[in-house]
């Protein structure tokens, strides 16, 4: 990534293979509005108003409920009421989200996040449809959170490199994939807790963490629907959609493009460095750590991975 990170979080929307700092900005962003929102009704004596309109934003648990509102099944994953919720998720993301933009790329950050929230809230609404215990609460029950997301890009980092430390606070050098089985095993003891629905969805985001970077590195991307809608929008937004040539790659399909933006192909240029290293070669170094991890990369290839990181 390039520059600061005050840097990129202001810029987030100017560049397009930055997708952490777009999942950052949206769900910070949406946070303060809904922040003020809910003051300005609240001293109006209109607090009522604030929670019915949030309600048609969070993914109910009930299935007639969920029928009349599909939409939530998306918006929930940006919403936040707690500072620290939304700053702890945020900083898991920044953290974990990295480790994934370095070694497969912005497109397939973005992949993770939302698939990731999708599966929570498919798996939060299928415990609480089917599980006995929660047959009292399903009909009241409702969710919010980038939590399912964020657990998904968590978990998929230490699948994908397990062995990449943090430096904790009072305990010292941690491996990721510690500091990961943890988070989960703390949710799945809390999952008959208060907060019982996110941490259900806690789960379902880190399996779908773990299956995602299993599947990529059979060449199998489950994040292409994602993309294509992706793409969709960007296109519709795009100033210069018309200077760029759209290109696919079969089986592993890796880029760094923001939310479903997409790799191009410009004509050669007269002035281009003949030394430069080319997106295609990115791709396949990208392509070999999905496959056999970063370890198995060359001193050279490391090399050109830093250099290009740093454009």
């Amino acid at each position: 990534m390039y520059g600061s990170f005050w840097d990129n979080l202001r810029n987030a929307f100017r560049r397009s293979d930055n997708s952490l700092y777009k999942l950052i900005a949206i769900n910070v962003l949406v946070f303060f509005v809904l922040l003020i929102v809910r003051v300005l009704l609240t001293v109006s004596g209109l607090e009522g108003l604030y929670r019915e309109g949030l309600s048609y934003l969070m993914m109910p648990a009930s299935l007639p409920k969920l029928a009349t509102q599909p939409w939530t099944v998306f918006t929930y994953m940006f919403l936040h009421e707690g500072i620290f919720h939304v700053l702890f998720n945020m900083l898991f993301l920044y953290w974990f989200g990295l480790l994934i933009h370095q070694y497969l790329g912005s497109r397939k950050l973005a992949n993770l996040y939302i698939l990731g929230g999708l599966f929570g809230a498919a798996f939060y609404a299928l415990i609480y449809n089917v599980a006995p215990y929660f047959n009292a609460s399903v009909d009241s029950s409702m969710m919010l959170g980038a939590s399912a997301g964020v657990f998904a890009v968590v978990v998929g980092a230490a699948t994908l490199t397990p062995n990449t430390t943090f430096f904790l606070i009072l305990i010292g050098p941690v491996k990721i994939v510690y500091i990961a089985a943890f988070y989960v095993i703390l949710s799945f003891a809390n999952s008959i807790g208060a907060n019982a629905g996110g941490e259900i969805a806690h789960l379902g985001g880190a399996l779908l963490g773990y299956l995602y970077i299993m599947q990529l590195r059979k060449g199998n991307d489950w994040g292409v629907p994602v993309q294509k809608v992706g793409m969709f929008f960007e296109n519709l937004f795009s100033r210069n959609r018309s200077k760029v040539k759209v290109s696919y790659r079969k089986a592993k399909t890796t880029s760094t493009g923001g939310f479903g933006s997409f790799s191009s192909k410009a004509s050669s240029s007269p002035a281009a460095k003949p030394k430069e290293t080319s997106q295609e070669e990115i791709d396949q170094i990208l392509d070999k750590i999905a496959a056999k991890g970063y370890d198995a990369l060359s001193k050279e290839e490391k090399r050109k991975l830093f250099e290009f990181s740093k454009k």
